[in-house]
């Protein structure tokens, strides 16, 4: 076989999930051999929609996934989602092609790996016939064991060569346990059992550790809360506070700041996660855990860095307390109880700001919420509307959630809806975007069209950039206001179902729809009012 097969069939026997991407002569070969070895295989209508579906695919699936590329311009196409890939440590092989190394004048020719570090992803090539078994190898158990985006470039004057017998196939696990210290871990021991209101606040590295925060939640009486992208984790707890951050509901972030005692559990508490720091009252001490020890401190000074991924810092702590008998109630309390029940942006009574043909987003996501199933998968793009989704658009778990929001671009959302879909069949995918994200990204509606996904689009349509609009005051907003478009019309273009909606009322299709036979995406164009800037969007800007 020549070498493209080979990494093709290597790939495939280690165990990679789907592959994804746009075939042209550079990668064809490579991506052939994939879906000849029995690795599904995704066409996209764009390299920067494959790159997104990829990414969220790995997220949602738990599995390496692989984007296939073309030299060159291929790659320059999909660098913002690899990006974003790599900013979230998403477990992914870019498998990209390359130009031979004689051919310095060719069109398609840049320094790949140049561009692959510059974006923070892991650099790799097979470089001749004699190592491109091994070099796949390398590439495959760098994603899998250190949780990296990899770009692995393919000369094409490599891929062309006749290749040795390959080896026999390592089987290689996920990234090993990293458990603390024994002297860090009691002394974490010891600040929870001297904390009268402790706070945890799960963050990406928890994902899939419920059960151990959990348990040592009940033992210290902490009451929890995720990031963003952990949206879910705590979804059914009677102590969840939801979102710690910019989406937090009044009660949570009073709750927060009134904490003695905040530990962040695979959680960067960057800006977002802490209000730039407000959601840390004087009183409070920091705890960090995290497997990567440059993560400690590295956006907020904190009392305590621990070195240990989530589950086994969460259960060796809980072993050193229950050695000592602690137990204590902490904030939890039949009062307590109560209002947390209430704690949801749905609950929180708002100023319906829908008339004039155009509905309030808190209306439009409340609704929306008790509409469409439990069990969904809701994906978020960036935009001045994120928050409503994310806050008011209840998850089953973790699972249910797709926030790729590292590089915080706008237009990233239709891939990711298409690629979480695909891992989660067994749930209804729901994307939220802005006007402008979709606009950005509609080609990958003809991709979901295809596919046959029973996919909800929720558009926010401000026909603007909204974030801008608002973040820039009174100045001229010209540049970031567009004419109204009717994206229910261009949806039917796709194939689509395509509705309008200005008012609840309008809302009435989306259960005719859910009853049929979801053979189509449905997008609801949502004309919305204006809301004078989201209340997140003050609290990031407005600092």
């Amino acid at each position: 076989m020549k070498v493209a097969e080979l990494v093709g069939r290597t790939l495939a026997d280690l165990g990679v999930g789907m592959a994804f991407g746009v075939v042209g002569s550079g990668n064809f070969d490579v991506t052939n051999a994939l879906r000849a070895a029995g690795v599904r295989f995704v066409a996209a209508r764009h390299e920067g929609g494959a790159a997104s579906m990829a990414d969220a695919h790995a997220r949602m699936s738990g599995q390496v996934s692989v984007l296939s590329l073309h030299q060159g311009c291929g790659l320059t196409n999909a660098i913002t989602g690899i990006t974003e890939a790599a900013k979230s440590r998403t477990p992914m092989i870019v498998v990209t092609a390359d130009t031979a190394t004689a051919a310095v004048l060719s069109n398609f020719r840049i320094d790949q790996d140049a561009l692959g570090i510059a974006v923070g992803a892991t650099a790799a090539r097979v470089h001749s016939a004699d190592t491109a078994f091994a070099d796949t190898v390398r590439a495959f158990r760098t994603a899998r064991q250190e949780n990296r985006t990899v770009v692995l470039s393919l000369p094409l004057d490599v891929q062309a060569q006749d290749a040795p017998a390959p080896g026999a196939v390592p089987d290689l696990a996920g990234p090993a346990p990293v458990r603390p210290a024994t002297a860090v871990a009691d002394e974490l021991a010891g600040l929870l059992a001297g904390a009268r209101r402790p706070v945890f606040i799960a963050g990406r590295g928890a994902r899939g550790q419920a059960a151990p925060l959990r348990a040592l939640g009940d033992v210290t009486g902490a009451l929890l809360a995720t990031s963003a992208v952990a949206n879910g984790l705590f979804h059914d707890d009677p102590w969840s506070l939801g979102i710690s951050g910019g989406f937090s509901s009044p009660l949570t972030a009073e709750l927060i700041a009134e904490a003695d005692l905040i530990v962040g559990w695979g959680c960067a508490l960057n800006m977002w996660t802490t209000r730039h720091g407000k959601l840390i009252g004087p009183q409070a001490r920091l705890v960090q855990v995290d497997r990567e020890e440059a993560a400690l401190g590295a956006h907020r000074p904190v009392h305590l860095g621990v070195v240990g991924d989530v589950a086994a810092t969460a259960v060796d702590v809980l072993e050193l307390l229950e050695e000592r008998g602690h137990r204590a109630a902490g904030y939890r309390g039949p009062e307590l109880a109560a209002r947390l029940a209430q704690v949801r942006w749905n609950n929180v009574r708002h100023d319906d700001r829908s008339g004039g043909g155009r509905i309030d987003a808190r209306t439009l996501s409340a609704r929306l919420d008790e509409l469409l199933p439990r069990q969904r998968i809701v994906s978020v793009d960036s935009g001045n509307f994120m928050g409503y989704p994310s806050a008011y658009l209840s998850v089953p778990d973790e699972n249910g959630f797709c926030f790729t929001q590292a590089y915080q671009c706008v237009g990233l959302g239709l891939g990711t809806a298409i690629g979480a879909a695909l891992a989660r069949p067994d749930r209804l995918p729901v994307l939220a975007a802005g006007d402008g994200g979709f606009h950005m990204a509609i080609s990958e509606l003809e991709t979901a069209v295809r596919l046959g996904l029973p996919l909800v689009v929720i558009v926010y349509n401000d026909a603007a950039y909204g974030a801008e609009v608002h973040h820039f005051g009174d100045a001229d907003h010209d540049a970031v206001r567009f004419p109204d478009t009717d994206i229910a019309a261009i949806a039917r273009g796709f194939g689509c179902t395509g509705i309008t909606v200005r008012s609840v009322e309008d809302l009435a299709p989306v259960t005719n729809w859910l009853d049929g036979p979801r053979d189509t995406p449905l997008v609801i164009d949502a004309k919305l009012a204006d809301d004078g800037g989201a209340w997140w969007l003050a609290e990031a800007f407005g600092h």
